[in-house]
Formats: structure tokens, C-alpha cells, sequence
């Protein structure tokens, strides 16, 4: 039997009614996890969750707000309540709607409400995640941490600095907690994903993805379910080695120059 399946465990996925979480939720329940579906929308989280149960998995849905902290410690207690115990926690949840990216820009023209709204969802939020999952983990035995972080984070561009600077934050978040719980048995891994076609990301403007369809080594932009695959194996036995990495998935896009910037300055967009 391969190390792969996840019977028996329990799983948090953050960020999961839509595009990669919802993706990592599927499988992760095929996989044989139990899983609490979270995301802010509550009817969208209802909806994996039932997608989940006719195929014959074990789910529950939570309506949460990541910046809250009350709200992430009642995620944690109500999954434990659920399922006895926590052994996967996925902080996927983000800010990656289009309105806030417009307006993510340099620092000289930063909006600090937008800047401490970044710092919230996509650092503050995982952070909480640990704060409140580690524990449990630790009665568990042990466990396994992914945080999504970006490739944004891998080099400066011209735009997106509150997202970038986030996602920094995010690697460094990974790299203390594998530091600090290794030797009690988590695992924090953090994976960075270039270009992913979510449903989100298909809203875009063409000019948006076009630097990042430009930049991709393979012959077609990632789905959500190369995220997930990738999430399962972290999660799984046959990870048990690796901890505290920042591994990029996107197409090759951060193995290569030029970036983005070059891309936007040959087009006379700077």
C-alpha cells in the first residue's frame, strides 16, 4: 500500500471553496483525510463539502475569516471536535482578488490600508493558523504544515509589493515553525505557485497573465490540481524527510531570466 494515503488523518483547508483549495480538498478527502472545508463564503465552502460526501468522503464546512483569531481557534476546535484529532493544516487562504493587485503597486504610491490588509490575509493569517493548529498537532504526534506561499516572493518586480512582501513573510513563517516543531514531529513545508489557472485568475485581464504565460517553461499555465498533488505529497508519509523548503510550482517561471519587469519594460508598459 503506498505511504501516499492519508486514512486516518485529519486535514484543515484554508481558502478552499474555489481554484486550488477547493482542488486540494477533493483530493486530499480521496486520499482518505477528513477534511474541514474553510473559506470565507460560507455557501461556497458547503459546496466542496458536499462534492466531498457523494463521492464518499468525510467533511465539514466552516465559514471563517483569517485575520480573526478567535475565528481561526474555533476552526481548529471545532476540526478537532469533529474528527478527534488535526494532522494536516493547509493555509491557503489569500487576498488575490484582481481589485487589490490594481492597486498594489510601488512603495512610494503604497495605500497603507491596502498594505495592512495584505499583511493580515496572506502573513497574519497563516500565522494564526499555526499559532492555534500546532498544538493539536502535537497531541496528534505529529503532523504536516503547507503554507501557500507565491513566486512573487522569489524576486522584486514592479508592482505587487504588499502581495510579494506578504508571501516573503510566508517563507520565513515556514522555515521558524519546521525550525522550532521539527524535532516534535511537523513538518512546515511552503509551496510557491507561479501562474495557476483558478477560476480567479481566468477573470484577469489578458495584459496580467500575459508576463507570466511568457515566462512559463512548460507548454500550458498550471491548474489547481498540480497545486493539490502537490499539497497531498507534503501531507503524506512519503514527505517525512522534508521539511522547511520552499518549493516553486510554476512551470519553471522562477529557473530562468528575464523576469517580469523586462517583459512589461520591452512592451513599453514602464
Amino acid at each position: 500500500m503506498t505511504t501516499l494515503t492519508l486514512d486516518g488523518k485529519a486535514a484543515i483547508v484554508r481558502g478552499a471553496g474555489s481554484g486550488m483549495g477547493r482542488a486540494t480538498s477533493l483530493l486530499l478527502a480521496r486520499r482518505g483525510a477528513a477534511v474541514a472545508v474553510v473559506d470565507i463564503v460560507a455557501d461556497s465552502a458547503a459546496k466542496v463539502v458536499e462534492e466531498i460526501k457523494s463521492a464518499g468522503g468525510k467533511a465539514i464546512a466552516l465559514a471563517v475569516d483569517v485575520v480573526d483569531e478567535a475565528q481561526i481557534r474555533d476552526m481548529v476546535r471545532k476540526t478537532v471536535a469533529a474528527f478527534g484529532r488535526l494532522d494536516i493544516l493547509h493555509n491557503n487562504a489569500g487576498e488575490t482578488r484582481q481589485e487589490y493587485f490594481t492597486r498594489d503597486n510601488d512603495v512610494v504610491s503604497m495605500d497603507l490600508a491596502l498594505w495592512q490588509h495584505q499583511m493580515a490575509v496572506n502573513l497574519q493569517g497563516p500565522m494564526l493558523g499555526c499559532k492555534w493548529g500546532i498544538p493539536e498537532m502535537l497531541k496528534a504526534g505529529g503532523g504536516s504544515i503547507i503554507n501557500t506561499s507565491s513566486n512573487a516572493s522569489l524576486g522584486g518586480q514592479e508592482n505587487a509589493l504588499a502581495y510579494g512582501v506578504a508571501k516573503t513573510g510566508v517563507n520565513a513563517l515556514t522555515q521558524y515553525v519546521a525550525t522550532a516543531y521539527g524535532r516534535k514531529g511537523i513538518r512546515c513545508n511552503a509551496v510557491l505557485p507561479g501562474l495557476v489557472l483558478s477560476p480567479a485568475a481566468k477573470k484577469a485581464p489578458r495584459a496580467t497573465l500575459a508576463p507570466h504565460l511568457e515566462n512559463t517553461l512548460t507548454p500550458y499555465a498550471g491548474e489547481p490540481e498540480d497545486i493539490a498533488h502537490l499539497v497531498a505529497f507534503l501531507a503524506s508519509d512519503e514527505a517525512r524527510y522534508i521539511t522547511g523548503q520552499l518549493i516553486a510550482a510554476d512551470g519553471g517561471t522562477s529557473a530562468h531570466a528575464p523576469w517580469y519587469t523586462e517583459v512589461r519594460r520591452a512592451r513599453g508598459e514602464l
